[in-house]
């Protein structure tokens, strides 16, 4: 480290360069040693003697010729080497080179001069390669044609075959390291903006890795830093209006009890219920601006202790059997949390029905009433800080508005989530699903 930063390697742009071109070398420098350690194959050869009997009918050699008989005449190559060998095969025919035809439908993989081993150096005999077509003209006017027989895969075509797929097996994992490595960026924004968006006071990403990436989490942690102080001077301005709020309200107060006892009893009511709506607003402030103190605890034992002290107060809560689930979270908040839930489902519907369960490595937490439930536009507006439904979820039952928005702050302070869903058979179903 220089100056308090971290040490930033090469641009991202060069190391995936630097990669690709090594990956590329070596792919290379593999295709060479195959053409250095595996024999190169040996073409079949087709004498032209031997084509040439085939042509006039004197042999029928079908494993290594195929002749059929056609009445318009073959292609043909006008190639010097084409031409020469034509020639040479008229020759043998003993016809014109007009009665025939000579065509490739592509050349040899491989051309090697080819010499019977009890020959003299400066004799050759002449022979065909690859796939060929050869044809004589008959009498009749037709035309005989000579061609190779299919002999399907041949053995070298195995042995590149198995070259090539060893080749993909040896660069696999390394293809995989590499997409890893360039995908790990990437993945590390997406678990950062995920934090962000659960907590504007997660940790900052660290700085580090290729210069874009360092660069761009450098922003990053910028923007957070910003969200953050957006969010905590609107809670401090909230708090100290609340606060401030007091001292009007007191001397308020004092002059409401010279007031006449028909107006005072209705005033002092309207106090009292502006104190308590203060009183929660400060506690909602404290309860976000809290970092929470994490600890392992049953999930249920809180849940039946919940339940349990509302049973006590006369409440009909019923806590479904199950498995337990181990989650690590605030005692408090997650009390709190639970209820709020809780108390809602048993003021609004006159009881509840709480299950836990544990999908997919999350805690849930389902509290279902059999109250009216709620219009489908509210669902999220009840999430609002001093917003209350019309008519069954009013003042009248004595919430602050405030519940349900202290509630969602608690599991997404977790890294969790709160939803309210209408059930099908009626009531309302609030969902919690917390990360263990």
């Amino acid at each position: 480290m220089t100056g308090g930063r971290a040490w930033v390697r090469p641009p991202l742009f060069l190391r995936i360069f630097g990669v690709m071109l090594a990956a590329l070398i070596t792919a290379q420098l593999l295709d060479f040693a195959l053409l250095l350690s595996v024999p190169p194959p040996t073409p079949r050869i087709y004498p032209i003697a031997e084509v040439a009997q085939q042509l006039r009918g004197e042999t029928r050699d079908e494993a290594t010729y195929r002749v059929t008989e056609t009445a318009s005449p073959p292609g043909d190559e006008d190639d010097p080497r084409s031409m020469r060998q034509r020639a040479q095969l008229a020759q043998r025919l003993g016809v014109g080179q007009a009665d025939v035809r000579l065509d490739f439908d592509r050349p040899p993989l491989f051309l090697n001069p080819i010499r019977r081993p009890h020959w003299k150096d400066d004799m050759r005999e002449p022979v065909l390669f690859g796939h060929f077509s050869a044809a004589l003209r008959l009498p009749d006017g037709g035309w005989r044609v000579v061609r190779p027989a299919y002999h399907g895969i041949e053995p070298w075509h195995w042995r590149m075959l198995l070259w090539l797929l060893g080749l993909l097996v040896a660069v696999a994992p390394f293809a995989w390291w590499v997409a890893r490595r360039v995908a790990q960026p990437i993945g590390l924004f997406a678990a950062a903006a995920d934090r962000l968006g659960r907590d504007p006071r997660a940790d900052p990403m660290a700085v580090e890795g290729p210069a874009e990436v360092a660069i761009a989490a450098e922003a990053f942690n910028g923007m957070q830093a910003r969200i953050r102080r957006y969010v905590d001077d609107r809670v401090t301005m909230a708090a100290a209006m609340a606060h401030d709020l007091r001292t009007p309200l007191m001397r308020l107060s004092l002059r409401v009890e010279k007031a006449e006892p028909e107006l005072r009893r209705p005033m002092e009511a309207d106090i009292h219920e502006m104190r308590e709506m203060i009183g929660t607003a400060l506690a909602f402030v404290r309860d976000i601006d809290r970092p929470p103190r994490r600890q392992k605890l049953s999930l249920r034992a809180l849940v039946e202790s919940v339940g349990d002290e509302m049973v006590d107060l006369g409440a009909d809560v019923t806590v479904e059997p199950g498995a337990d689930v181990v989650i690590e979270a605030d005692v408090a908040g997650l009390k709190a949390l639970l209820a709020n839930l809780i108390g809602n489902a048993v003021a609004y519907a006159g009881q509840a029905r709480v299950r836990i369960a544990n999908p997919d490595g999350h805690a849930l937490i389902e509290v279902a009433d059999d109250g009216p439930g709620l219009p489908g536009d509210m669902l999220e507006r009840v999430f609002e800080p001093f917003f209350r439904a019309e008519p069954s979820r009013n003042r009248e039952t004595g919430g602050s508005g405030l519940g349900l928005a202290s509630a969602r702050a608690v599991a997404r302070a977790h890294g969790g989530e709160i939803k309210l869903i209408n059930r099908a058979e009626g009531g309302l179903l609030a969902r919690v699903l917390l990360p263990l």
